[in-house]
């Protein structure tokens, strides 16, 4: 098909006035994802869970992150931290040789680093907020030196309070997305002017939990290419 100038100046023009972009995140507890209907719903991204600590990972994962390809949508893996059990430089290396890489090719998100509340033992893993705060800084320079892109973080403003301090040390490298089942995200981590992401529900029209990007279908590409 041949495409004209003029049919290019209006799929930008589309692309910049596109509503701001649903999205999903899922994991093994979805299993095996319809993602035909997910992107037929009008889902546009997602983000897949990759890895756990360093010997765990999503037993769903190829069929979850091909076949949100396959669809069509934008995807991304990400890693939910165990930061009792090993570095951030370790966890950070599992992730990447277990579906966490980046590529510029316009549809892969950068992988994030999913720091929360820890579903099984001490809130802050035992680590005082110093020492998170270096874990965190470990596993996103590692990350950032492998594939040249910061990871996103993935919390929540109470958790980060709690067990960083509030540390405003990542809001200038690292792309935040926050999670908060609300009608607004509320105030934001310290450092971080402005999110990337926001996860605002974790049941919704779409399997697992209900994101939006913030911005327009433009700017969600421009962010999975490295821009």
């Amino acid at each position: 098909m041949k495409v004209t100038f003029a049919a290019l100046s209006l799929l930008s023009t589309a692309l910049a006035v596109s509503p701001t972009p649903k999205g999903i995140d899922v994991s093994s507890y979805q299993g095996n994802v319809a993602w035909s209907t997910v992107k037929s719903g009008g889902a546009q991204f997602a983000y897949i869970k990759a890895t756990e600590g360093i010997s765990n990972t999503n037993a769903y994962f190829s069929q979850q992150y091909t076949g949100a390809s396959n669809a069509g949508l934008i995807r991304g893996s990400y890693h939910f931290a165990q930061p009792a059990s090993s570095s951030g430089a370790a966890q950070a290396k599992y992730f990447i040789a277990h579906g966490g890489g980046w590529s510029a090719d316009g549809k892969t998100l950068p992988g994030a680093l999913d720091i929360e509340y820890n579903p099984s033992g001490a809130t802050c893993y035992g680590l005082s907020q110093s020492a998170m705060v270096s874990w965190i800084k470990d596993f996103s320079d590692t990350y950032h030196t492998s594939t040249g892109r910061y990871p996103v973080i993935y919390t929540t403003t109470d958790w980060w309070t709690t067990c960083t301090g509030n540390s405003g040390a990542f809001g200038a490298t690292n792309p935040l997305w926050i999670a908060r089942y609300s009608s607004s995200v509320g105030i934001l981590p310290n450092g971080w002017p402005y999110h990337y992401f926001w996860q605002y529900a974790d049941t919704g029209a779409f399997p697992g939990s209900q994101d939006v990007w913030n911005g327009d279908t433009a700017g969600l590409f421009r962010f999975a290419k490295g821009g």
